[in-house]
């Protein structure tokens, strides 16, 4: 292998930061000029041998971790709808192939040097069984002698609180000001509709609109937009829908308990 030509685990390994925040693969950066040659998100899948909802996962993702959104869907187009790159999505695929050569060329010379260039990538990812990661700021910490209550910006006007142990505030260092990633099982997110005189216990309570609603055999999974680019992913029975009345468009609330949320850093 020349010198020129690094490891194929390595790179695929390779990733690059967007404004300091969030890590973006090139898998992910095909996916998105996919979409821009296409217009269309189904297509875009097509072509790279994803399923739809797999591609769909991978834009809500990274609407969700990164500062701004990097696609966004509109009505109309000749299959109902389309799917377009933002212009901060297209100046996140232009940053990447500005670096591509040179993150390349490193990878090369670390695989020259040493034969474990690969293992140091690993702990570069996050991999999560969370349906819901969200990237967030941390926007306040209230201490206590046991546990300590985390305030968490996900974007503006959103904010989602975590209950954390002092030790584990310690270990992961949580500062004002600092970087954290929320994860949440799509389980323990409970959707309400409004109703006169509803009163809840769950420290956080946001809300937004039902994007999508996937149906399964007994539980469908509904994708609420929350604002500012973000989503959250709910697991409710069929009965629960049908008796909500969830359907895209349907106005709810997300309901999670501040214990439900697990803070990360990276």
């Amino acid at each position: 292998m020349s010198m020129t030509e690094p490891a194929p685990d390595a790179q695929a390994a390779l990733s690059f930061l967007v404004q300091g925040k969030s890590r973006v693969g090139a898998e992910r950066i095909a996916l998105l000029e996919a979409i821009q040659r296409s217009g269309s998100l189904s297509t875009a899948a097509k072509e790279l041998g994803l399923s739809y909802r797999g591609a769909w996962d991978v834009i809500k993702t990274m609407n969700n971790m990164l500062p701004h959104p990097v696609a966004v869907t509109q009505a109309g187009g000749k299959h109902g709808g389309e799917t377009l790159i933002t212009p901060d999505g297209q100046r996140v695929i232009r940053v990447f192939h500005q670096v591509q050569t040179e993150l390349e060329r490193v990878m090369a010379a670390l695989r020259q040097s040493a034969e474990e260039a690969p293992d140091i990538l690993k702990g570069l990812f996050m991999r999560t069984s969370a349906r819901n990661m969200l990237r967030a700021r941390v926007a306040a910490i209230t201490p206590g002698h046991v546990n300590a209550e985390i305030a968490l910006d996900v974007s503006e006007g959103v904010t989602l609180y975590a209950i954390v142990t002092e030790q584990s505030l310690k270990d992961l260092d949580l500062q004002v000001g600092g970087e954290a990633i929320a994860l949440i099982k799509s389980s323990f997110v409970m959707l309400a509709t409004a109703g006169p005189g509803l009163k809840l216990s769950a420290r956080n309570q946001i809300p937004g609109r039902v994007s999508r609603v996937t149906d399964g055999q007994v539980n469908n999974e509904v994708t609420v937009d929350i604002g500012g680019g973000k989503s959250l992913n709910a697991i409710v029975t069929r009965d629960s829908v049908d008796d909500l009345g969830l359907t895209p468009g349907t106005a709810v609330m997300c309901c999670v308990k501040a214990s439900h949320v697990i803070v990360a850093v990276d």
